[in-house]
């Protein structure tokens, strides 16, 4: 069973969960379920970022929303999502810099990892 976490900023803002609230119900019931299955081990369409120790979950619906997040063992820590090409780049330097600063925050080093 895989545990689901989301990060929060030094300020306590939690940006998956500001994103995930402004989206439609029928939308957000989606994404749900997908995180659902991915607690059960089934990851569907995901893939790692290049250049990056994040990897994307890939939902092809809607906007064809992204939810960035990094595995850390049995639990997947849910930094930001979004949607849209024109604003990916963007999205994805923002997680980046999210999952530095966990990473400073927690005394993380993710070169470090066995698994």
């Amino acid at each position: 069973m895989i545990k689901i976490d989301y990060y929060f900023t030094i300020d306590n803002k939690c940006p998956y969960l500001e994103w995930f609230d402004r989206l439609d119900n029928s939308i957000k019931v989606r994404i749900e379920k997908r995180l659902s299955k991915l607690k059960q081990g089934n990851y569907g369409d995901y893939k790692p970022l290049q250049k990056s120790k994040l990897s994307e979950i890939r939902m092809d619906f809607g906007k064809g929303y992204r939810i960035y997040y990094y595995q850390l063992e049995n639990t997947l820590i849910l930094f930001v999502a979004g949607s849209d090409k024109k604003d990916q780049k963007k999205v994805i330097q923002q997680a980046n810099n999210y999952f530095t600063e966990y990473c400073e925050r927690t005394h993380y080093d993710p070169n470090s990892r066995t698994n």
